[in-house]
């Protein structure tokens, strides 16, 4: 129970908003009361306090043992916390507060998953400088495309009730979709940088410490199929002003690709396979 706990109280503060936000955006738009204009003191401080909850309980899953273990279920974890305190300061310039009751119960499932699933993995060389920065840039990337995978999502669900003629107040209560499609490719462009200075890391902590400047494996190969996949969605954006749901099909597909880069494959080594390494 002890050990569950720090994870439990995260995850359900996570709950308990995305209820909150659901019962008084979503829920009371359906009713036919007017959705409150911006995020109220009381919910940013109840979000932060979520935020400084997960994050001490993910410090204590990644560093606890004395080294430094990271499975899938911690590098969801760190994702999910990163991409909700990106949210919580993109919350102060625009109004998100309709987008939150998505974002928020997946956040509380990743806070709760290392709990049931504790890393396994072993890193090695974490005192190296450069793998630190490594790290923490490919830990930033994967949270941004995290968030622009669920943008994605939520707009590719709008837009098809939209021409349907089937927008259902929920979902009418979320920002409009140019405002939307905006987030999605600010979001998208500093990713893509934070993926090419991690990949570009990546070559120079393999070359110091390996001798060669890239190891090819599946991480290897996923990470840079991702990398072209964004690289191509950007240029097809400001080239030929790509847009909808060629845009959309395109990020969902570079984060599935990315995903399967760490994630997938520790998935399918700790909990499939049972092994660590």
């Amino acid at each position: 129970m002890q050990a569950i706990l720090p994870h439990l109280l995260p995850a359900s503060l996570y709950a308990f908003l995305g209820i909150h936000f659901w019962r008084t955006r979503w829920g009371r738009a359906a009713a036919g009361t007017a959705t409150p204009q911006g995020i109220r003191a009381w919910e940013r401080i109840a979000l932060a306090v979520a935020l400084l909850l997960h994050g001490h309980a993910l410090y204590g899953e990644l560093f606890g043992s004395g080294v430094m273990r990271f499975g899938f279920s911690g590098a969801l974890s760190l994702m999910l916390w990163l991409a909700v305190l990106i949210y919580w300061v993109e919350s102060f310039h625009a109004r998100l507060e309709g987008l939150q009751p998505l974002v928020l119960p997946v956040a509380g499932v990743c806070a709760l998953l290392p709990a049931l699933f504790p890393g396994q993995h072993m890193l090695t060389n974490v005192a190296s400088a450069m793998f630190r920065v490594h790290f923490f840039i490919a830990m930033v990337a994967y949270s941004l495309f995290t968030l622009a995978a669920l943008h994605a999502i939520i707009m590719a669900v709008a837009e098809r009730r939209l021409h349907r003629g089937e927008l259902t107040r929920p979902l009418a209560s979320l920002p409009p979709l140019l405002t939307m499609e905006s987030l999605l490719f600010r979001l998208i462009t500093i990713a893509f940088v934070l993926l090419t200075l991690t990949l570009a890391t990546g070559i120079a902590f393999s070359e110091t410490l390996f001798g060669k400047a890239l190891s090819f494996n599946h991480k290897t190969l996923f990470s840079i199929l991702s990398w072209l996949i964004f690289a191509a969605l950007l240029t097809g954006r400001y080239v030929w002003g790509w847009r909808g749901r060629k845009a959309l099909r395109w990020t969902l597909a570079g984060f599935t690709a990315l995903l399967f880069a760490y994630v997938g494959s520790r998935f399918v080594l700790e909990v499939v396979l049972g092994r660590a390494g």
